[in-house]
């Protein structure tokens, strides 16, 4: 009869099973432990037990520890690892007698077995509701122009309306790597060539011609694009491609048009040093509204060449196509277009 273990092997089954549940709390992770221990011979499927417990032992360096946390025995776990490091035929874990250390290979796998494990946690919160309250720790990268200027005032007002998000913030104009640098979220100007990324536009952010006061006194404003080259020029030069980053403006028929500044005043990487610069009456400066605001409003600076302005750039956020969208990246998203836009 079908589920019969009267026989000697499944009473063996039986009594080896009792035994295990003895000696172990009964939870879904010493289920799956078991499972992983008694039923290899019949299965080979990757074994979400061993994964949760092979990456909480990376996070403690102890496999007695990870058997604490866990309420499971300290041979259970060095048994499952074990088998981790058969089937795939790598070593994770350098052992001692104090500690164990992940391997160049144990870390590669720690960190795809870590993102699963969270995409299953998702996953699991969207089905139950939990998306109402998003929680846990987001790592967003972003440039230090948007940063400083747009996006870092409005945090108080997002970690105030979601208190269960843990934010860890990285201000870095470098390409990342969404999957080595564990980043849930990037916010760069334009749009990403790379199609394994998903952009969500921001905003459309004007940019505007300024200068000083005092520059402005001693040197008249150009009245026609043309005029541009006679100025003190202050230029930015793009970090990704070393080239001199365009001025974009509407011509005098309407018409977009880039116009390519050469100056020998040069800024490289941050571009608000360009800003300062213009402050400090070093010339002209092309740069976001957004960024210019402040020193306006302090007389700091003024804006020239009005009847060319009307040009923007994009800024976008940026994440993994082939990761589920948690709740954190959509409650930030979501309060970011609420916050920016008009």
């Amino acid at each position: 009869m079908d589920g019969d273990h009267s026989n000697g092997k499944g009473a063996a089954l039986d009594e080896e099973f009792t035994d295990y549940l003895v000696a172990n709390k009964l939870t879904p992770l010493n289920l799956f432990i078991y499972m992983d221990e008694h039923m290899s011979r019949a299965f080979d499927p990757v074994q979400l037990g061993s994964i949760e417990l092979f990456c909480k032992a990376a996070e403690l360096g102890s496999f007695t520890a990870t058997a604490q946390v866990l309420g499971v025995t300290p041979a259970s776990v060095s048994r499952s690892i074990q088998r981790i490091e058969a089937r795939l035929g790598v070593k994770l874990f350098n052992r001692t007698t104090r500690s164990v250390r992940l391997t160049h290979d144990g870390e590669l796998y720690r960190a795809q077995c870590q993102q699963a494990l969270d995409q299953i946690a998702e996953a699991e919160r969207a089905l139950t509701g939990r998306q109402r309250h998003p929680k846990g720790l987001l790592r967003v990268s972003v440039g230090t122009v948007y940063a400083h200027h747009r996006l870092v005032p409005l945090l108080p007002g997002f970690m105030a309306a979601y208190p269960e998000i843990e934010l860890e913030l990285n201000v870095s104009n470098r390409n990342i790597d969404f999957v080595e640098d564990g980043y849930d979220l990037a916010i760069r100007l334009g749009e990403p060539r790379d199609s394994r990324v998903i952009a969500r536009k921001l905003e459309e952010a004007s940019v505007g011609v300024f200068c000083s006061p005092d520059y402005a006194a001693r040197r008249p404003p150009p009245t026609s694009l043309d005029a541009l080259h006679q100025h003190d020029l202050i230029q930015f030069i793009t970090p990704s491609t070393g080239r001199p980053f365009p001025w974009s403006f509407i011509d005098d028929k309407g018409l977009p048009v880039e116009v390519s500044v050469h100056s020998r005043q040069r800024v490289l990487e941050d571009v608000l040093a360009g800003l300062g610069w213009a402050v400090a009456g070093g010339g002209l400066f092309q740069i976001y509204h957004f960024v210019a605001a402040e020193a306006l409003r302090q007389g700091k600076l003024v804006e020239v060449m009005a009847p060319f302005a009307g040009r923007s750039r994009p800024f976008y956020a940026l994440y993994p196509q082939h990761r589920h969208l948690s709740a954190r990246v959509r409650a930030f998203v979501d309060y970011l277009l609420a916050a920016v836009r008009p």
